[in-house]
């Protein structure tokens, strides 16, 4: 079970990461049931209640709203903070009672927030049969430990957990964690595995760790989604995931890791960062939806994003994309992976060896991979063997790959070796030790109507590798 984690969105097989039917199933008998056994009066209804600044109160009326047979609305009290002291007695995995059916807290810039002090618990958790709609409210200070509650079956989610339906508005989810000492951890801030929808929200400074010694992984520092996810106008910035030290494991997607249906736009993913000291750190963005899917992301800044494992590998600090990917209009700057002794690939984006990403209008520029005294292989993009890469009136300028001292720098630009097109686009102004705009490996690289200039110390490599570049 652990060898799902560890293979997502980059070398290792990808298989067994659904969440079966018997998941579901386990979930709803473990994470919710007490939510189910504390129903009482079927006639109980909460509607549209105020509820004043009282954590009590507010698990009241949650609990309330449970026994409702519509839809209800709670609306917080104006500027509050909800301080959870202690879990909910009948789940104590979550501090609020679990949503079991529709509901939408009105927050009024509100805050619901776990003390320092308290039991490790997460803030909210939505039940298979819940919809939660939180508008303009902050989740804050939850702790989820959780992740094996149920053995080789992921209850995450240090903010919010969600198998249902979750909508959220104008809001900010920051300062969550999910933790695991025994299997993986993922979902600092959000796990959503029902449908998700995250709209003008900001998720920050969330993180998932992994502290265990096994070879395991940590991923999705912010959000990770194992349901459909759409994300609009909104900010996934400084979340971070992190696994132990010389573990050999997997930290990856420090702001967003993707195994379903997904749609990014006009959003910003920024400032993240994944660290694996002696094990693979991998992306702020790490694609692993379905083959029959593909992600799209439009008018979407990458920026500040780091990879870094000493000793290990990074790979693509911006995206890691190990299935398709449309990226059309972004902007991925100012990136960098790095791994000094080790192998640094991708400074702003690695393809996966069975991915296929297509860039349309996008800018590449200012990132670097760099691995002092050992490998540093495309300081703007890195296609391995089997990964296809499509631009189109797409710029990949002034990138770096960099290995000094002792090591070796290939590709500023591009490294390929897997199948590259490269139409109406513009690679220039790169640098590296050797093929300062594309370095060829293996593979194919086509250039069509596209201009290879002005990089350092030349242009392409090997010579005559890429048909139509000149020094």
């Amino acid at each position: 079970m652990t060898s799902r984690r560890t293979g997502r969105a980059g070398n290792a097989p990808r298989g067994g990461r659904s969440r079966t039917a018997a998941r579901r199933t386990a979930v709803a008998a473990g994470l919710v049931t007490v939510a189910a056994a504390v129903l009482p009066a079927p006639f109980a209804r909460a509607g549209d209640v105020g509820v004043r600044c009282s954590a009590a109160a507010l698990v009241a009326a949650i609990t309330t709203a449970n026994q409702s047979p519509g839809p209800d609305v709670i609306r917080l009290a104006h500027r509050c903070v909800y301080r959870l002291e202690a879990p909910d007695p009948g789940n104590p995995a979550n501090g609020l009672p679990v949503i079991t059916g529709e509901l939408t807290i009105e927050g009024n810039d509100a805050t619901i927030k776990r003390v320092h002090s308290a039991p490790a618990f997460r803030i909210l958790a939505v039940a298979l049969t819940g919809d939660l709609t939180l508008n303009k409210i902050t989740i804050t200070g939850g702790r989820a430990i959780d992740c094996p509650t149920f053995p080789g079956l992921a209850v995450c989610g240090g903010g919010i957990s969600s198998l249902g339906a979750l909508t959220v508005n104008h809001s900010l989810v920051t300062r969550n964690v999910a933790e695991s000492a025994t299997l993986f951890a993922e979902g600092g801030g959000i796990d959503s595995d029902g449908t998700g929808t995250l709209n003008h929200t900001v998720v920050s400074h969330n993180a998932a760790r992994y502290t265990g010694m096994a070879l395991n992984s940590a991923d999705a520092g912010g959000v990770s989604n194992d349901g459909p996810l759409t994300v609009r106008r909104s900010r996934l910035i400084h979340n971070k995931v992190r696994v132990s030290d010389n573990s050999g494991g997997f930290a990856f997607g420090a702001g967003l890791s993707s195994f379903a249906p997904t749609t990014v736009a006009d959003s910003e993913i920024s400032g993240n960062q994944a660290f694996a000291q002696g094990g693979t750190a991998r992306a702020a963005l790490a694609n692993a939806v379905p083959v029959t899917s593909t992600m799209v992301v439009t008018d979407t800044v990458f920026r500040h994003n780091t990879a870094s494992a000493p000793g290990g590998t990074a790979q693509g600090a911006a995206i890691a994309s190990n299935a398709r990917l449309s990226l059309v209009g972004g902007l991925i700057s100012e990136n960098r992976t790095s791994a000094t002794g080790g192998t640094a690939q991708g400074g702003a984006l690695r393809v996966g060896p069975v991915g296929d990403v297509a860039l349309f209008e996008t800018t590449v520029r200012d990132n670097k991979a760099h691995a002092p005294g050992g490998t540093a292989e495309g300081g703007g993009i890195q296609v391995p063997l089997g990964g296809t890469l499509t631009t189109d009136k797409t710029y990949i300028v002034h990138n770096t790959a960099s290995a000094a001292p002792g090591g070796t720098a290939l590709g500023g630009g591009l490294f390929n070796e897997g199948t590259s097109t490269l139409n109406r686009s513009h690679v220039l102004y790169n640098r590296a030790d050797d093929g300062g705009g594309i370095y060829e490996q293996a593979g194919t690289v086509t250039l069509s109507d596209t201009i290879v200039r002005y990089n350092r110390p030349n242009n392409c490599r090997p010579p005559g590798a890429v048909p139509g570049c000149v020094d």
